[in-house]
């Protein structure tokens, strides 16, 4: 295990900042992507395209599904206010057909931490 110096943690948690966490929820129109009709299937993939432009805008770190997570079925980091993420969410076209609800929350993390590559 590497050894962490105080002066490294010191430094490190120095550069923390506030991220917006979103936990995409089952809505009431949900529908387990089996058994979707052809229409929540549409919207399904607009969402998805949707959370594609804002990671290539710089507004969204990282998106995915979760498995196994009862109601609880993708998490989101932005990189951007609560008060815009808000706004964001509400103009999702899965949010607006009750596909998804969601719930925000602030995390802390470190700039520039990445998934691992595969």
């Amino acid at each position: 295990m590497v050894e962490i110096t105080d002066e490294y943690m010191k430094a490190r948690l120095g550069t923390v900042r506030p991220y917006t966490m979103v936990v995409l929820k089952k809505g009431p129109t949900y529908m387990p992507p089996d058994v979707r009709t052809a229409d929540q299937t549409s919207i399904v993939r607009e969402h998805g395209r949707r959370n594609m432009a804002l990671q290539l805008e710089g507004k969204l770190a990282i998106v995915g599904p979760l498995h196994g997570g009862g109601d609880s079925v993708g998490l989101y980091i932005f990189t951007v206010p609560e008060a815009e993420v808000r706004a964001i969410m509400d103009d999702d076209v899965a949010y607006k057909a009750q596909i998804f609800t969601y719930e925000v929350m602030t995390m802390f993390g470190f700039p520039g931490d990445t998934l691992p590559p595969a």
